[in-house]
């Protein structure tokens, strides 16, 4: 059950039995109904989820029967037994204890970004109140490239960023930069990329015609380039000598597209959406249907920043956790678009934004199409995601030897952290933290990540 459900509620069970929750006969079907329950909770106050969270605590400890349970509030009534225990031990105390958690070491932060969709929760949790409400005051500052992210929060100008999901992996093993220790505590968003193509190329949707292409991806460690590569690769071209893979910055994409640079790219939004607008390129195809739910962007921070301010750090990634909970709800994308339009911010047509967050977009080839989940927002860092990324940088070359990709994946995705603290704002956590999946069709099972490897006829690893 959440954290945050009704104790005194005689038909909750309080006991975990079936699934992660004890509420579903399978762990299939917890899975499912996870996405509703975090959207159920979250619109709880702050107030009734940690009053919630202590009273579950309480009554577990004095019934951790639920026969008895069940019996006692039966006879008694929910609000009697509230008093009842309110009596012999202090409720609003306690709550008020939990809720205030360690002092806050620094409370003026900043958070650098990307002017993308995938940013959407950092970037939202300024205008509309998130970071106050836990007590900071964060300036996300609009950055322009993912090396400029990266050597930013290297030298500690950004207290945080936002990052792309295979980037803390790469400075942590010192890919690319010094070997710093870096964590991903919170996924961004998951899905929301595309593969977008030129205008002039209405008529070559088939892969295998694309020989002599060049394509672009907005930063050689990200989840662009790898999909790109899994995505020719699999239709037979090799990636490295077949087609031209060159990183371009975001916002620089468009331009790159309608100056003929490029014949397409596989990029995040707002760029794939724009290049629709502004007429230029039509969109190939969602990288969901390679991919569902895979994770583009993350929130990122060194190990440093987490270990010297905990408090702070904690504050930041329930800030974080807090936002991406109320962007995954339908019902709140349009004012999300509104709130992250603006110059400061992605510095894009509302219309654009809408477009990709409610998922009823025009596609450049004359087709309105629906896909509410062309992007979506789950905070927790499965480490599995972690495993996949490493099998994919060591098949590209970008590292090489043994890698202990489990070790690695628990130190940069930092899911035990994330649990928790989404426990903290009303959210159910997965009870795992790995899990299999399919890319194309394909399955990964992150405990076999070598014989996984090993089964692409075109790589770079021996």
């Amino acid at each position: 059950m959440s954290t945050f459900d009704n104790p005194f509620d005689p038909k909750r069970r309080l006991n975990r039995s079936g699934c992660a929750c004890g509420q579903h006969t399978s762990q299939a079907a917890h899975d499912h109904a996870e996405r509703q329950l975090q959207l159920q909770t979250v619109a709880e106050s702050e107030d009734k989820r940690f009053e919630n969270a202590v009273a579950s605590a309480v009554v577990r400890a004095m019934f951790p029967q639920d026969a008895a349970r069940r019996a006692f509030l039966k006879s008694v009534g929910a609000s009697t037994a509230l008093a009842a225990i309110s009596q012999f031990f202090p409720l609003a105390a306690a709550t008020e204890v939990f809720a205030q958690g360690g002092p806050i070491e620094k409370k003026d932060l900043k958070v650098g970004f990307i002017p993308i969709t995938c940013a959407t929760p950092i970037i939202m949790a300024h205008p509309m109140g998130f970071y106050t409400k836990h007590g900071l005051n964060v300036e996300v500052i609009k950055t322009a490239g993912w090396a400029v992210i990266r050597d930013k929060t290297l030298n500690k100008e950004y207290d945080a960023a936002h990052m792309l999901s295979p980037m803390p992996l790469a400075i942590t093993l010192g890919v690319g930069s010094n070997a710093i220790p870096f964590a991903a505590p919170a996924i961004e968003n998951i899905n929301g990329q595309a593969i977008t193509l030129s205008i002039k190329h209405k008529d070559r949707r088939d892969p295998k015609d694309w020989k002599g292409f060049k394509f672009a991806v907005p930063f050689d460690y990200s989840i662009h380039n790898y999909l790109i590569r899994y995505y020719l690769a699999e239709h037979g071209l090799d990636p490295d000598t077949d087609v031209q893979i060159r990183a371009v910055p975001p916002p620089e994409m468009v331009a790159n597209l309608r100056a003929d640079n490029i014949d397409g790219f596989l990029g995040p939004d707002p760029m794939n959406q724009r290049a629709v607008f502004d007429g230029v390129g039509f969109i190939h195809l969602l990288t969901k249907n390679l991919w569902e739910g895979h994770p583009c962007c993350v929130f990122a921070a060194s190990k440093e920043f987490i270990t010297q301010t905990p408090n702070t750090y904690a504050a930041l990634l329930k800030s974080i956790i807090d936002a991406t909970a109320f962007a995954s709800k339908a019902e709140n994308r349009k004012q999300i678009a509104e709130a992250i339009a603006p110059a400061n911010y992605i510095n894009q047509p509302v219309t654009v934004l809408e477009q990709i967050l409610t998922g009823t977009f025009a596609d450049g080839l004359g087709n309105v199409q629906k896909v509410p989940d062309r992007v979506d927002f789950d905070p927790f860092p499965w480490e599995s995601f972690a495993i996949w990324i490493l099998t994919q940088m060591k098949r590209w070359g970008q590292i090489k030897g043994d890698v202990n990709y489990a070790e690695v994946a628990r130190q940069v995705y930092l899911a035990t952290d994330t649990t928790r603290l989404m426990k903290e704002v009303g959210l159910t956590p997965p009870a795992v933290t790995t899990k299999s999946f399919s890319v194309m069709g394909k399955v990964f099972d992150p405990s076999k990540p070598e014989e996984y490897l090993k089964s692409f006829p075109i790589k770079r690893a021996t």
